[in-house]
């Protein structure tokens, strides 16, 4: 049977998804994110196919795999899909799942843990790159600090590319206590400052470090700053003031990359 009513009350429980008003909840959209969901042992608890979709080669094999796995697989119509789909262009495919649940060791495992932490990094796209791009150098955790955007939004999880899924993940609203867990499990903290902070390259990232990324506009907060081992200020060729939030943890993350290679 084929869902064509909007009003089916599963339409309102993937909207309610989408907004991110279900606590535990994940809305994910499209063939990659599924697919990567799946690898990564995530729960399902249900999702949603046009008819035409349930053909294409990508999705036939997601949804044998799902239905193997005992998940609830509807046929919705392609209206319906537009109202399930928070794009503009669904995909084709729409599910839910729980929220991967990591616990606080996990990030800072082994002998030089290196952790990102988001402080206040509202624009979802941006917070979703930068997790994206933490895993890409080998990070080992993530935290989305402060009034950062929900890592687990599904405009965040698209920004990841399903990196949010694989990436040992917290979310901490006091930016302050995720700073004291990162000290209490040996990390030096790495902040990054405007200005007056030391060149990428004169800071060492070898050793169990966590690294402060701030917000876009504003950066992060001065007492965060003050409190952290060292500062990294990124030099820019006037009049450019600032970079976007990814590009200066992908800068630094990976000089720590390097650094932990041993390459000159």
């Amino acid at each position: 049977m084929t869902i064509t009513s909007r009003q089916n009350p599963l339409v309102a429980r993937f909207r309610t998804a989408a907004r991110g008003d279900v606590g535990g909840v994940m809305l994910l959209d499209g063939a990659h994110l599924v697919a990567d969901a799946i690898a990564a042992a995530v729960t399902f608890q249900i999702a949603a196919v046009t008819p035409a979709s349930s053909e294409e080669p990508a999705i036939r094999p997601l949804l044998a795999a799902l239905q193997r796995d005992g998940v609830e697989v509807i046929t919705v119509s392609a209206s319906v899909m537009d109202a399930v789909s928070p794009v503009k262009t669904p995909s084709g495919i729409v599910a839910l799942a729980e929220r991967p649940v990591a616990e606080a060791d996990r990030l800072y495992a082994g002998p030089a843990a290196l952790v990102v932490a988001a402080v206040d990094v509202q624009d979802p796209g941006n917070l979703g790159a930068i997790v994206r791009v933490a895993e890409a150098a080998g990070a080992t955790g993530f935290v989305a600090a402060g009034v950062s955007a929900n890592p687990f939004g599904w405009k965040a999880l698209r920004g990841s590319m399903g990196s949010a899924l694989r990436l040992p993940l917290l979310v901490r609203s006091d930016a302050d206590r995720a700073v004291a867990d990162a000290r209490a499990r040996g990390c030096r903290i790495v902040a990054t400052a405007p200005r007056g902070g030391r060149s990428l390259a004169d800071v060492a990232l070898s050793g169990p470090v966590a690294i402060l990324i701030g917000g876009e506009g504003p950066g992060l907060p001065p007492s965060l700053i003050d409190g952290a081992d060292d500062r990294v200020t990124i030099p820019m060729q006037p009049p450019v003031e600032s970079l976007n939030a990814a590009v200066t943890a992908a800068l630094i993350v990976y000089e720590a990359r390097r650094q932990r290679s041993g390459r000159a």
